[in-house]
């Protein structure tokens, strides 16, 4: 009975041009196990740093990003994905040792952008219908990102 409602869901999905797979999975989840789609950012701004242990300049970053998630969170979604491909427990060990304050994503299922940055950090910024706006390379201070965002809102 399941494969045939999911057989007669994914019919219908592609007789209305849409992919069945944008309902049924989540496109990310974060260490909580909570799911979150891209295009669900509720009309909010999204960051999303690419970081990894090794790297002296995302770990230098981290306090930034503390304090633009604290300036800004109740408005602008900022999400830490970790470059080296880590277990749920390595990535909470992690976020614990370097005090990162904001969402760590645990599971990437899609991503809005083309491919994983190829240097770190790097950063992506995504308007609120959940579209990637720019990419930053290297270091960002909470100021930086705010005034970017500000000028993307003007656009």
């Amino acid at each position: 009975m399941k494969k045939l409602l999911v057989v007669l869901l994914s019919l219908l999905a592609l007789a209305l041009g849409f992919g069945l797979n944008q309902y049924l999975a989540p496109d990310f989840e974060v260490l909580n196990g909570k799911a979150y789609k891209w295009r669900s950012s509720e009309g909010k701004w999204t960051v999303v740093n690419y970081f990894a242990e090794w790297c002296t300049p995302c770990l230098r970053e981290l306090p930034e990003l503390n304090d633009f998630h604290h300036q800004y969170g109740d408005s602008i979604r900022l999400f830490a994905v970790s470059y080296d491909t880590l277990s749920v427990d390595e990535l909470s060990a992690l976020q614990q040792k370097y005090d990162i304050q904001f969402t760590v994503i645990s599971i990437l299922h899609t991503l809005p952008w083309q491919q994983a940055p190829s240097s770190l950090p790097t950063t992506f910024i995504l308007d609120p219908k959940g579209a990637v706006v720019t990419q930053l390379k290297g270091e960002q201070s909470a100021l930086k990102l705010k005034q970017i965002i500000e000028k993307l809102q003007r656009l």
